[in-house]
């Protein structure tokens, strides 16, 4: 008979189990969540930066796009190889490395004066980072089976909107205040300022982080012995486990255009935010810095909710597509309203809400049918398709500001994709992406 407090699961008890679990939720995230803050901080601060430096430097609409674009040219031809890396030689030292190397180039940001030394630096940025964001999301699955994923996804990835709300603020009061400061402007402030934590976690990483299970001593022999019973259990129901199901299966493929249009919304958000908001009607660096905050903190609480909802439903696809949904919504109401400062942030809290939900969610769908070497490189390959639409996204709403003097026609373009990632989304089985 089952007891009122504990229920015989394998190795242990539910509550064991909870409690091993919530010393390594607290143990990890805390940390892994501040190094993804200023991770994402030092990939899109780009956009606060732009608000001076388009004019100081004489840089087009359109080169902003590109340089904001080329990014992920690098991220992409580096994407796989380093997640494979980090299979060989260890969390530990893989994600010290990529963390040093890219606060030290984002600082060097502060050198631009060119379009050629923007394209330059943006580009060596995404060499740099590449792998973290998928390196990361393998960890995780060293030490946290499915079922259990979903809250533990949202709450790290709550690291994309909390940069918005801290670096909103932080990007605002730098450029509103930090002009001319030993004789360097605001921006290039920016860039130097907001590396300097990346720096520090990632020399930090190296004594912090272990690479498994069985490596940690702030955990009992119990404790370890639970979770990698687990850990194994979960591993049964996976079916694609080789580095070439990683590449070439079919599944993979299509969880890879999935997220290539689910990501189209994120970095339209991500990189033209500050503009959106400028366009509306507000002049002041540090007002737009405060306004963003705003879809940023409520994308946040919508994360975890429906991190946790997902998990209690053990359900996955609805809540990725009506996420999809309700970010196209907010995006094409924003696009209508894009005079209106009130309607404008309602809507762009909306889109926000949604498009950074979908994210976390369906991070939750490649380690469902991936596991070992196919996951290392098959969660590496989607990332790296989605990082296509950073190449795609800013650049066409550079593109269409720079000949309409509005970005209205491609935010709509934008909400189409999200659009066809949730049709998309419905082509998976259920019973394959679902916790059993």
């Amino acid at each position: 008979m089952l007891s009122s407090t504990k229920v015989a699961v394998g190795a242990g008890t539910t509550d064991e189990a909870s409690k091993a679990y919530s010393k390594v939720a607290w143990r990890l995230l805390p940390f892994l969540f501040l190094c993804y803050v200023f991770a994402y901080l030092d990939r899109v601060n780009v956009g606060f930066a732009k608000l001076q430096m388009m004019s100081d430097l004489g840089l087009s609409e359109a080169v902003y796009g590109m340089g904001a674009g080329v990014f992920f040219a690098g991220y992409l031809m580096f994407e796989v190889p380093s997640n494979i890396i980090m299979l060989k030689v260890g969390a530990r030292k893989w994600i010290t490395r990529i963390m040093l190397t890219w606060g030290v180039i984002s600082a060097a940001m502060m050198t631009v004066s060119t379009p050629a030394s923007f394209y330059a630096l943006r580009f060596l940025l995404g060499v740099a980072e590449a792998g973290f964001f998928p390196a990361i999301l393998l960890y995780l699955t060293y030490w946290f089976p499915a079922g259990r994923r979903g809250k533990v996804t949202a709450l790290f990835m709550t690291g994309i909107p909390m940069s918005g709300v801290i670096g909103g603020p932080l990007s605002g009061l730098i450029m509103g205040t930090m002009d001319n400061v030993g004789g360097y402007h605001a921006w290039q402030w920016v860039f130097v300022l907001e590396a300097i934590p990346t720096i520090i976690l990632g020399a930090m990483a190296w004594f912090y982080l272990d690479d498994k299970v069985s490596d940690a001593k702030w955990l009992d022999e119990r404790e370890k012995s639970l979770i990698e019973h687990e850990l194994a259990q979960d591993k049964q129901g996976t079916h694609l486990h080789s580095l070439r199901d990683g590449l070439v299966n079919p599944r993979v493929w299509l969880l890879s255009g999935i997220y290539l249009f689910y990501t189209m919304g994120l970095y339209g958000i991500s990189f033209w935010l500050p503009t959106i908001i400028k366009a509306s009607g507000v002049s002041s660096a540090f007002d737009i810095g405060m306004l963003t905050c705003i879809p940023y903190a409520a994308a946040t609480v919508t994360m975890i909710l429906v991190g946790r909802s997902s998990d209690v439903r053990r359900e996955r696809r609805w809540h990725l597509a009506l996420a999809g949904v309700a970010g196209a919504v907010g995006l094409t109401w924003s696009a209508a309203y894009a005079d209106n400062t009130a309607i404008a942030m309602l809507a762009l809290t909306l889109a926000t809400m949604g498009i950074i939900t979908t994210i976390s969610q369906f991070w939750l769908l490649p380690p469902a049918v991936l596991t070992g070497a196919a996951a290392a490189a098959g969660i590496a390959l989607a990332n790296s398709v989605g990082s296509v639409s950073g190449m795609i996204a800013p650049y066409m709403l550079g593109v269409v500001k720079t000949m309409t003097n509005s970005t209205n026609a491609g935010v709509i373009a934008i909400a189409v994709c999200l659009l066809v990632g949730c049709v998309l989304t419905f082509a998976l089985p259920a019973k394959a992406v679902n916790p059993k």
